[in-house]
């Protein structure tokens, strides 16, 4: 009698065991969670400051899947299962690190909407960029003072010469949280020529150039002043890279986003001669999420 009310007692303790299996110490049920695989593909570090965050849209409203703690995919995220179920969308952003805002920021890198367990997300919530297209050419504006100084190889400027250039960009107005900057590869890794945001206006900066005379209206840089370490400067611009790419705002990396839409070498001829660029869309990052 005493074994059979000890293994009655055992089978008690065993059956408390299981029914509290979901509960905390409180004794409120636990969250129920599942299994949410992100596959991307073309994201790049970002600065010390930001991170890669994950949303799920229920019901119209965003819910934060997590911080991504690495590019390298794939990866899963563990997430409310019945807040999963209802998901209509996907959205991946760029936060700030350690933000304590419970909304998104406005610097959307990629969605999509969920058909059946996966949604295929891309840059379509930042911009169009099939076709994407421009042209610009080599002079040193900012170096003359009412002459061609004759030495146009070391400045690129972004539109059509002329007096004044005219912008040529056929490119997507970009939404809050983003902007174009210019680039051309030295000697030691791409080099700025600026941020902007209008194709027709200067951009964010004129960090190399001479200042003899204002630059025209339309983003470009000439390089005479301030090289950094390993470029030796005036930097003849003949024959090297020269991208555009779409940049969060803010961004406190010094390296270009990997968005790149367009991408084009400098030949040897300067102003009135244009060069123009290629598309360059598969920097455009791109991938799945599978739930």
């Amino acid at each position: 009698m005493m074994i059979k009310k000890m293994t009655l007692a055992a089978l008690a303790v065993g059956v408390l065991a299981v029914s509290c299996s979901s509960d905390d110490d409180s004794g409120t049920p636990q969250e129920e969670l599942a299994d949410l695989r992100l596959d991307l593909n073309g994201l790049e570090p970002l600065g010390n400051g930001f991170t890669y965050e994950g949303w799920i849209i229920v019901d119209g409203n965003p819910v934060s899947t997590g911080v991504l703690t690495s590019i390298t995919f794939p990866q899963t995220m563990r997430v409310n299962a019945t807040q999963l179920s209802n998901a209509t969308a996907f959205v991946l952003s760029i936060e700030p690190a350690n933000d304590t805002d419970p909304a998104p920021s406005d610097t959307k890198v990629m969605a999509g909407d969920f058909a059946g367990n996966t949604a295929t997300v891309n840059t379509g919530v930042v911009g169009d960029f099939t076709s994407a297209s421009g042209m610009f050419f080599l002079r040193t504006p900012t170096d003359e003072m009412g002459m061609n100084n004759g030495n146009d190889q070391y400045g690129v400027w972004f539109g059509t010469p002329g007096m004044p250039p005219t912008a040529n960009f056929n490119l997507p107005t970009l939404p809050e949280g983003w902007a174009y900057e210019g680039w051309v590869v030295g000697d030691s890794g791409p080099l700025s020529t600026g941020t902007f945001t209008s194709f027709s206006a200067v951009d964010s900066s004129s960090l190399f150039s001479e200042t003899q005379q204002p630059g025209p209206p339309i983003p470009g840089e000439d390089f005479f002043i301030n090289a950094p370490a390993g470029e030796t400067f005036p930097l003849d611009i003949r024959n090297r890279n020269v991208v555009i790419s779409v940049e969060p705002v803010p961004d406190d990396s010094p390296a270009p986003f990997a968005m790149k839409p367009l991408v084009g070498i400098a030949g040897e001829e300067t102003a009135p001669a244009t060069h123009p660029f290629g598309q360059n869309l598969a920097s455009l990052p791109e991938g799945s999420v599978t739930r």
